[in-house]
């Protein structure tokens, strides 16, 4: 098992007997190397060149665990659409933490291992479908360089699990820079014991944020520093139409990387209301909602620090309702400022944002694309699309152009930047449904094709243009959650 390098270094495993389970995962029995990401194992220094499928296999199932391992469930607790739960890891078990050569941390999280504590009436297993879809969403939104969780290798598992049908099972290995999450302080504070709180706290800063280690109020100050990365996640979300599906607090990390990529998706046509998720009813997390509900997840995480900010229970209620709401206004210029990037706008102008909101006015009111409307200013849209002659759109694009003139700087410079921040590719829905298809047939070319185009999603390739049109149905899209 060395031969592979793993090299754990648990620190997780030794905190409070509450904070987890001890538990291995249950061994699977044919299990069978689906995917395997060699450019992710490569990063984390995994020498996995000797060692054969089979092998593979056996060690992405769990069923050979590797030296230094302790693998454990995690308890968290987390608002799930609202309403309060005690959760915790149902169907996943963290092996260990992996360190690489260059001293950084990783979680290695196998989902779909078993039943543990926390399953409550689940089995604890996971279907091929859904682990293969995390395994392309997780890495497209790395190539989009969007902090998320990862996908190291899919296995099956050789066992059937059901749901409404019989499906394929099948275990995940993710990758993530850790799985403390929102909930995770929730599950902890709702225990009323401060020690642990501390405890905790410590162990976040310890692991996310050294930088405030020696600041005199280390709970405002890791407040603050997660309201920042929330914010500068969410605007990348909504700056190539990415819908997470699932914004419970349980699903916020608090290294600020996406995680838990059941129903989400990527929107096509531009509707501010698109919901994906088979169980939003309400359309509580649909794409217009994702910033204010992160600023009420974020609300729920500063309730957990009050006995941390402050002895003076109301003093330290004031402090943290002062910090949360300071989100809007820096949501509010980082999206400005990204926005002003996918247009190549530089500096900043009063009219800014009646340029930027007639713009997305226009995408809603004619049903275009998102994505394309950006690389049709480009000049990079798939093919011609008589939509962009409509009088509106030309219209815009005057003023725009206008505006570009005040740049006081060369084209190829806001081009630049525009190519930076405009995809040309996403996941489209009916690509990521055609590759997990044949991939539950034993056909791995069309995944692997996906992959492949997505890893470099800001750079025209000769096969590019197959992966730039919509779906031409008008069937509402839908995603589950796989449980």
């Amino acid at each position: 098992m060395s031969k592979i390098n793993w090299n754990f270094k648990n620190t997780y495993f030794n905190l409070p007997k509450s904070f987890k389970e001890d538990i291995n995962p249950v061994p699977v029995k044919n299990p069978d190397l689906v995917m395997f990401n060699e450019s992710l194992a490569s990063e984390l220094n995994l020498n996995y060149s000797t060692i054969d499928k089979k092998e593979l296999s056996k060690i992405f199932s769990g069923n050979v665990l590797p030296n230094g391992s302790n693998s454990i469930a995690q308890a968290y607790a987390g608002h799930q659409f609202g309403h309060f739960t005690m959760l915790g890891d149902g169907r996943a078990v963290l092996i260990g933490e992996h360190t690489t050569q260059t001293n950084k941390k990783y979680d290695i999280q196998f989902k779909g291992s078993g039943k543990t504590a926390f399953s409550r009436n689940g089995d604890g297993r996971a279907a091929l479908g859904p682990m293969l879809r995390e395994y392309i969403i997780s890495e497209a939104m790395n190539g989009l360089n969007i902090p998320t969780t990862r996908s190291l290798a899919v296995i099956k598992t050789g066992e059937d699990i059901h749901r409404e049908t019989a499906l394929q099972g099948a275990i995940l290995t993710r990758v993530a820079s850790s799985h403390i999450r929102v909930g995770t302080f929730q599950y902890i504070a709702a225990r009323q014991k401060e020690d642990e709180l501390k405890i905790l706290l410590d162990y976040t800063i310890d692991r996310h944020y050294p930088e405030i280690k020696d600041s005199k109020n280390q709970a405002l100050n890791l407040l603050s520093l997660l309201i920042e990365r929330q914010c500068d996640l969410v605007v990348n979300w909504m700056r190539v139409g990415f819908i997470h599906g699932v914004m419970n607090t349980d699903n916020m990390t608090i290294s600020g990387e996406t995680i838990d990529y059941g129903p989400c998706a990527f929107m096509d046509t531009y509707d501010p209301k698109t919901v994906f998720s088979s169980i939003d009813q309400m359309g509580r997390y649909a794409y217009c909602n994702q910033p204010i509900i992160t600023k009420w997840n974020l609300a729920r995480f500063a309730e957990c620090l009050v006995p941390l900010i402050d002895k003076n229970q109301d003093k330290a209620v004031k402090i943290a309702t002062k910090t949360i709401n300071s989100f809007e206004k820096k949501y509010e210029e980082k999206w400005m400022k990204m926005m002003r990037d996918k247009l190549g706008l530089f500096g900043s102008d009063h009219k800014d944002k009646f340029l930027i909101l007639d713009l997305l006015t226009w995408m809603h009111e004619k049903k275009a694309d998102y994505t394309n409307t950006f690389c049709n200013l480009m000049d990079l849209a798939p093919k011609k699309d008589n939509l962009f002659d409509d009088n509106g759109f030309v219209n815009w694009k005057k003023r725009w152009v206008d505006r570009l003139s005040k740049n006081n700087s060369s084209s190829k410079k806001y081009l630049e930047i525009m190519k930076k921040n405009n995809p040309l590719v996403i996941p489209r829905n009916h690509k990521v449904e055609e590759a997990l298809e044949a991939a539950e047939k034993n056909d791995l070319k069309p995944i692997t094709q996906l992959l492949e185009i997505l890893k470099d999603p800001y750079t025209q390739k000769e096969d590019t243009p197959n992966y730039q049109i919509p779906s031409r149905s008008d069937e509402k899209y839908q995603t589950f959650c796989g449980t």
